[in-house]
């Protein structure tokens, strides 16, 4: 007989990684679809390899080994700030980049190191001398990479030889070339500065300019050294004060002075995405200040020409989206077009354009939203998307035809799925995990949605940790007839059946969703110990939360600190109503 608890030790609260949340990352095919490559540590630490998983064979085998991997020792203070952006804590090897000849590309410790095929040896490309390189891309046939360092934008030719420097002067000016600027990061989650053109001739980038800002120093009163490394000054932009001035260049790859390309009247506005659609057509989006003006502008690079494709307006805000997908000639649409994501019906949905800006047709429309675009089959004219169709807290794979007509769900299990797809071999990889089940890998059909080969087996949820126990969604009215989800954190059997002291879990907004049928919900570790020590731990979205349409996220503009707490008031009423608290 053993003595086991009834509660979590409190250090599963600050414990990582998480309970059932050890699995592979950054998962994608091979050029050749035959593979899929991940990230992965297999002694459960964040010291990550690169591996691959053979789709015919079912074998699984090291691509790269993390040593001499990314550390917090040895990645720069930008790096880290980049990072830090993108909530990664994981090290070794953090990032990686297929090229269509199969070449990996690999940042390690500030430089850059190339694997030439699968089973090849491991080579340094470029080390970092004085100063690390930042955001290293292949350029699109593969025969040169870019990067940034020393605040300029650099290429290499991939072989090996001697850096280009491409641009000059920002540096010793205070500005930077190719790097995004912190609020785009931060805000917009645009993590890039640079993008190649797709005939490997030019690379588009930014310029940022925050010397006119002024420096902001935070010190780390913990550390035992002083001097430069207890302390880091930067250039913040403070609400209501002036933003970094942005602007987009054209360079050759053959040097020279860059072009520079005309985004506004002012410089008062965000540099929102930045994107190729061919040689001749580089699309830009910005956004004004206010952040209620959208402009999708289609530039002609050799010229400068512009032209606004098409402006979103809001009384609310405008939801910066990754849904921009431009596509060629196809048998139905012998102009090609782009898919664009709007949510001008109050949810986001997707509509296809033409090259004059004029929507053809919408593609979805309903009470529900797009997340995100998988892939677009330009041979059969399917676009695949994830969506909200089933459920505000759950997201699933769909498929529709660009010619429009029904819409196809193609994953079953209830939950949340991530899908990457690969239409030339109908495959898509399923990510999925939901209350009950942690983080699972499968390749399923594109067409019926089968599994095709388990690449990853997450534990069931007892095995992940014994205490833990899925928390219960619900769903009631508002006062004003609103409906709200919420998630419960029930104490064990042995507490009783209520009522509970409670502890009202609140983030309330904007845009944060919480309650979703999701393993995150479940291994909240902190609520976790505390309903095992006999309190109800309960989670409200209140209006202000994502994913419920523009009119439910956007009740708390200008009116923070009453909507959102009404709701969780109301939420509180409710447990008290169902015997929960009082």
């Amino acid at each position: 007989m053993t003595n086991k608890p009834l509660h979590f030790p409190i250090e599963a609260v600050a414990t990582y990684p998480l309970p059932g949340t050890a699995v592979p990352g950054s998962v994608r095919f091979s050029p050749d679809g035959r593979k899929v490559s991940y990230l992965h540590s297999a002694d459960s630490s964040l010291t990550r390899q690169l591996y691959q998983f053979d789709l015919e064979t079912g074998e699984h085998s090291l691509l790269i080994d993390a040593g001499g991997g990314n550390t917090d020792e040895n990645v720069s203070l930008e790096e880290a700030l980049r990072r830090e952006r993108m909530r990664q804590r994981e090290f070794g090897i953090t990032q990686y980049t297929w090229h269509k000849t199969d070449k990996i590309l690999v940042p390690l410790q500030g430089g850059i190191a190339i694997l030439d095929k699968p089973g090849g040896t491991l080579r340094h490309l470029l080390l970092p001398a004085d100063a690390p390189t930042i955001d290293p891309r292949f350029s699109p046939d593969g025969s040169w990479v870019a990067y940034v360092q020393n605040d300029e934008l650099h290429i290499i030719p991939t072989a090996g030889g001697s850096p280009q420097q491409l641009t000059f002067g920002a540096a010793e000016s205070g500005k930077t070339h190719g790097l995004a600027e912190y609020i785009a990061q931060e805000e917009f989650a645009r993590r890039r500065g640079y993008w190649w053109s797709p005939d490997n001739q030019q690379i588009a980038f930014a310029e940022v300019d925050e010397t006119h800002i002024p420096v902001y120093r935070i010190v780390h009163q913990g550390k035992d050294t002083v001097g430069d490394g207890a302390q880091e000054d930067h250039r913040y932009p403070f609400a209501g004060m002036p933003n970094a001035k942005v602007r987009l260049g054209l360079i050759s790859v053959n040097g020279g002075d860059p072009s520079w390309l005309d985004l506004s009247d002012n410089d008062d506005f965000y540099l929102a995405r930045v994107q190729w659609a061919a040689n001749d057509k580089l699309l830009v989006q910005i956004l004004n200040r206010e952040q209620s003006q959208l402009d999708l502008l289609l530039f002609n690079p050799q010229t400068g020409e512009k032209r606004v494709l098409l402006t979103e307006t809001s009384n609310v805000w405008i939801n910066v989206h990754d849904m921009c997908r431009p596509f060629p000639a196809t048998p139905n649409l012998p102009d090609g077009g782009f898919i664009w994501a709007s949510e001008r019906s109050g949810f986001q949905h997707l509509y296809l354009v033409d090259w004059d800006g004029v929507v053809i047709r919408p593609l979805t429309q309903g009470s529900w939203l797009i997340t995100g675009i998988a892939g677009v089959d330009t041979e059969t004219d399917i676009i695949y998307f994830t969506a909200t169709k089933a459920g505000p807290d759950e997201t699933h794979l769909y498929a529709v035809s660009l010619m429009g007509g029904d819409i196809r769900r193609i994953t079953q299990v209830d939950g949340t799925h991530a899908a990457t797809s690969n239409q030339d071999k109908k495959l898509f990889i399923d990510t999925h995990h939901n209350r009950e089940t942690p983080p699972t890998i499968v390749v399923r059909s594109l067409e019926t949605g089968e599994v095709v080969q388990n690449v990853f087996e997450g534990e069931n949820g007892r095995s992940a940790d014994p205490l833990l126990t899925a928390p219960e969604i619900v769903t009631f009215n508002s006062r004003d007839g609103v409906p709200l989800y919420g998630a419960l954190y029930r104490p064990p059997a042995a507490f009783g059946k209520g009522p509970f002291p409670t502890i009202v879990s609140v983030y309330g907004g904007p845009h944060a969703q919480r309650v979703t049928n999701s393993w995150l919900l479940t291994v909240d570790m902190r609520a976790q110990y505390l309903s095992s020590l006999g309190f109800l731990v309960f989670k409200l979205d209140n209006r202000g939360s994502a994913r419920r349409g523009l009119a439910f996220e956007s009740a708390l503009k200008h009116n923070m600190g009453d909507i959102e707490v009404q709701d969780q008031v109301d939420g509180v009423n409710w447990l008290a109503s169902q015997g929960l608290t009082d």
